[in-house]
Order: structure tokens, then C-alpha cells, then sequence
């Protein structure tokens, strides 16, 4: 099976309590291709400006991602974002945003990225994510990303994206914001009433949440001993999730989802460890079925039974 992933591709400048970066590779379709290529063939739609070089391709194309469809603009300057995260590491301050080539970002996909058979829509503008959607016609699996900034200014074009798409990725605040409910599945299943059959909630520190309109399932956020820099875990997390779903044809029925869910739990771990992509970079296929395995020892257990009085 191949993925596509339609995003941002970037330079981030992090600054958090133990240390910082002031240039290095991010942006959603960064984390993600670099999380999803470890499942299936990986194609990454998204524009780069004169900044972007040789050492940025080699990370994507060192862990097998195809960059044809990366659309190098002359002249231009790659998206910049900084930032200064907080002591509890959950909250963060942006510094600066430059949007530069992402601003006019018009996604041109290639014959072989519109023919994938799953499909990432990272956080970019719902009519663009529309459009690309459209124009993949023969994908069985198409999840979305979006943020706070959409739900307010463009409610409506999200819902038009949402009801074409299998699964939406939103993490709790933005399912809150969109529907008013402060519980995850009831919020997440008002989402699903536009059309997706499966819902994601990222919980942060907490986890995250599968919802489908009969069943829930939640997997606890693997426990690091040390977190440097949060940047793009939940883009990788992204990527866990939909390489495992491709990796299984497509397939979205609740067991293979449920396993998806400890992947992206996996590899966002080993994320938030170093800095950007420094660590997804250099991992490895068996340390993640290694933490995928533990996930699945932490949220199962075999007791004996107790009595109760009343």
C-alpha cells in the first residue's frame, strides 16, 4: 500500500527547559512521513523555498520517503516557526510564525500520490484539504488533522473536509471547541455524525482515545523517563497510526485500529526524547515493536476477582 501525507514541511526553533534548537527539520509532513515510512511507501506533498537542501532531503530519503512531489519554489524561503515551551512542557508560547511558501501553498500531486491507497491530510486550510481528498479517488483510508484556528474562521469548509474523510485526528481541546462537549466520546461521536467511522483524541501526557460509533478503546502515553522537546509528536503519532492501518491494506475495522493506536503511541514516545527529528531518524523497526509490546503488557491484566460488600 502507498501513503500520501499533504502538509507542512518546515524549520523549527525550540527552545525548552533542557535545551534548545534554533534551526532544525519539522513541519507535520516531516514527522509524519518520517513516523509512517517505517509501514509502506511514503510520497510527501508540500512546498520548500531555496533554504531547504541537501541535508533535509537526506533525512526524508534516508528512511525510504519518496520527495518527488516536494515542490521546490525559487526564490522562496521555507516555513519558519519558533517557539518556547513552559516547565510542565504541556503549554508553549510562539514566537514567530513565517509562513513564506506555505502562505500560497497550492498542493500539486503527481499521478502516483492521487493513486495512493491511504491518505494523510495534515493541518493545512480545510478547502485545500477538500481538494486534495477529491482528487484521491481510489484511497480505502483517509484520516485528517486540523487545529484551533480552523474550527474558528472556517467551521464551515472543516465540516465539508471532515464529512469526506475516514477518521478525524483532534486532540481533546479542539474536539471541545468544535462541539461544545467537554466529554472526549460524546464530543468525538458528535464529529462523527458528519461522516467519518472513526475518531482520534489526542490526550497529550494522558494518551489518546479510539472512537468508532459503537466502541471506544484508549492506550496510555508510554511512560519516558526523559522529554526534551514535544515538537511534532503528534504528527508522529499520526504517522504510527496511519502506516499501521496502510501496512494492513487499508483496513479500519476495530482490532487493526486498536493497534495502530499503540504504534503511534510507540513512536511518539521515542519523539518527544530528542529534539525535532532527531530521534525518529535514527529508530529502528524492532525498539518500536519493543515499546508497542509494553503498551500492550501496561494496559492489560489478568487478576483474581474480589469480593464486594452490598
Amino acid at each position: 500500500m502507498s501513503v500520501t501525507v499533504v502538509g507542512s514541511i518546515a524549520f523549527d526553533a525550540v527552545q525548552t527547559p533542557h535545551g534548545g534548537r534554533e534551526r532544525m527539520l519539522g513541519g507535520a509532513a516531516v514527522h509524519f512521513a518520517l513516523a509512517a515510512a517505517f509501514f509502506d511507501e511514503v510520497r510527501v506533498v508540500g512546498p520548500v523555498g531555496d533554504d531547504f537542501g541537501d541535508d533535509e532531503y537526506a533525512v526524508l530519503r534516508g528512511r525510504g520517503v519518496n520527495t518527488d512531489d516536494i515542490e521546490h519554489v525559487e526564490g522562496g524561503k521555507t516555513f519558519f516557526w519558533s517557539g518556547v515551551y513552559h516547565e510542565n512542557m504541556n503549554s508553549r508560547d510562539t514566537l514567530e510564525t513565517d509562513l513564506n511558501v506555505f502562505e500560497t501553498f497550492e498542493p500539486k500531486l503527481s499521478q502516483a500520490s492521487r493513486d495512493a491507497d491511504v491518505v494523510f491530510l495534515a493541518n493545512i486550510l480545510p478547502e485545500l484539504q477538500l481538494n486534495v481528498r477529491r482528487q484521491c479517488e481510489r484511497a480505502k483510508f483517509v484520516a485528517l488533522d486540523s487545529m484551533d484556528l480552523w474550527i474558528n474562521i472556517a467551521h464551515e469548509a472543516l465540516v465539508a473536509a471532515i464529512s469526506a474523510v475516514d477518521c478525524v485526528i483532534l486532540n481533546d481541546s479542539e474536539v471541545e471547541l468544535f462541539t461544545g462537549e467537554r466529554e472526549v466520546v460524546a464530543g468525538a461521536r458528535k464529529i462523527m455524525q458528519h461522516g467519518p467511522r472513526a475518531m482520534v483524541v489526542k490526550l497529550g501526557r494522558y494518551g489518546a482515545a479510539l472512537v468508532t460509533p459503537d466502541d471506544s478503546f484508549w492506550v496510555p502515553a508510554y511512560p519516558v523517563d526523559f522529554v526534551a522537546d514535544p515538537t511534532g509528536a503528534g504528527d508522529s503519532f499520526a504517522g504510527g497510526f496511519v502506516g499501521c492501518v496502510a501496512a494492513h491494506g487499508g483496513d479500519a475495522s476495530i482490532d487493526v485500529l486498536k493497534l495502530a493506536m499503540a504504534y503511534g503511541t510507540a513512536i511518539a514516545s521515542f519523539n518527544v526524547e530528542e529534539f525535532g527529528t532527531e530521534r525518529v531518524a535514527r529508530l529502528t523497526g524492532p525498539e518500536i515493536v519493543e515499546r508497542v509490546e509494553e503498551l500492550q503488557r501496561m494496559a492489560s491484566f489478568d487478576a483474581p476477582g474480589v469480593a464486594l460488600k452490598g
